[in-house]
């Protein structure tokens, strides 16, 4: 049988730095970089951290929520997570469940003639 040893000195745990891409540990950290400006460009439109952050902001808790949905507090927690992939429609209910609008674009290319 073979025995584990766990090693002498402990293994150097190697960690990225807070502005490389990919998710953030949590939603507090997410939140603290947004507003130092300081997150990377993949990391600045995760759909369930921004319904997050608007339910904040318009005071709402996700019970509050989940009943102004006619949703369960338990989906209203699944869709605030960093891999929630919300459809069209579940986000303009949330919107108008907080009181904002939603608005989608086209946006052109750089290099489109006739942009201004």
């Amino acid at each position: 049988m073979k025995i584990y040893r766990a090693p002498r000195t402990p293994a150097k745990i190697e960690t990225k730095a807070w502005t490389e891409p990919g998710p953030p540990r949590d939603f507090t950290e997410w939140k603290a970089l947004r507003r130092w400006d300081k997150l990377p460009a993949a990391e600045r439109e995760v759909a369930g951290y921004l319904l997050r952050l608007l339910r904040e902001e318009a005071g709402f808790t996700q019970a509050a929520m989940a009943g102004r949905l006619g949703i369960s507090q338990q989906a209203v927690a699944q869709a605030e997570r960093w891999i929630s992939n919300p459809t069209l429609g579940f986000l303009r209910q949330w919107m108008r469940a907080c009181g904002v609008g939603l608005r989608l674009e086209r946006l052109l290319p750089e290099n489109t003639p006739g942009k201004s």
